[in-house]
């Protein structure tokens, strides 16, 4: 699964990465600690029903995705993930799977492995140089009730969405069962072309995104606390010797 990511670059780094034609929202604050229901930005193509052109557009989306018929967006924060192998089959996810694809950037994301003592160590991974990582995402609209008025008697728009997973190969299982779905620069295209829009193409897109190549890396446990934020949370954690160091000779 996904549920802690890192997304450093700017507006402008993403626009470039994603070649991005147009950029909405306002510029956000670089995270080394997202977390569900936090503001992220997800790349979309918009299809111009009369020219039959498409758009490139980066957009911000509350994480965790809140169905159209929920009732309460707190559903969003059990949403955070889509598994791949049931996303064309579940009510919450498989409109938005046809229809509202995205991808969603990112430097890297966290795990916890499971030690045999039963603690956890966080890991962070990366891909095997510096360029952005793109999530397979979906994306959804919901109107909030809460914020209805006079002339939006059923609420203002939020935009949500939710990063697809799948079961780790066998290096990545080592360190946990699951996986984002990553998207490689070749597929980007296709996978946010919202002409592809029957189940067997979206299918078919699904299983032609290899697994990740990705760097695991050690890291502290403050990562585990939502408060705490900065580049220091993935700086690798010195290394230990295997031995320790023979005991120093005492003279008498």
């Amino acid at each position: 699964m996904c549920g802690r990511f890192v997304i450093a670059g700017s507006k402008a780094d993403l626009i470039d990465a994603f070649e991005v034609d147009e950029a909405g929202g306002r510029e956000l604050e670089p995270s080394w600690n997202v977390a569900p229901t936090d503001t992220v930005q997800l790349v979309v193509e918009r299809l111009d029903p009369e020219t039959g052109e498409l758009t490139r557009r980066l957009e911000q989306a509350r994480w965790g995705l809140i169905p159209s018929w929920a009732t309460s967006a707190s559903v969003g924060a059990r949403m955070i993930n889509a598994r791949s192998e049931t996303v064309l089959e579940k009510p919450s996810f498989r409109a938005a799977a046809l229809r509202r694809r995205a991808v969603i950037p990112a430097d890297g994301y966290y795990e916890w492995r499971k030690n045999d003592d039963g603690s956890k160590t966080p890991i962070y991974l990366h891909g095997t140089d510096a360029a952005q990582l793109a999530f397979a995402g979906l994306y959804e609209f919901w109107r909030d009730p809460a914020t209805a008025t006079q002339t939006e008697p059923s609420g203002s728009w939020v935009v949500s969405c939710t990063i697809i997973t799948r079961p780790a190969s066998d290096a990545l299982g080592q360190i946990h069962d699951r996986t984002p779905v990553i998207v490689p620069p070749e597929l980007q295209s296709d996978w946010l072309d919202p002409r592809k829009d029957a189940r067997p193409q979206v299918q078919e897109l699904l299983d032609a995104i290899p697994d990740p190549q990705l760097v695991p890396r050690l890291v502290g446990k403050r990562v585990g606390s939502v408060r705490n934020n900065g580049p220091e949370l993935i700086e690798p954690l010195p290394d230990e010797p295997d031995d320790p160091p023979p005991p120093e000779e005492t003279t008498t």
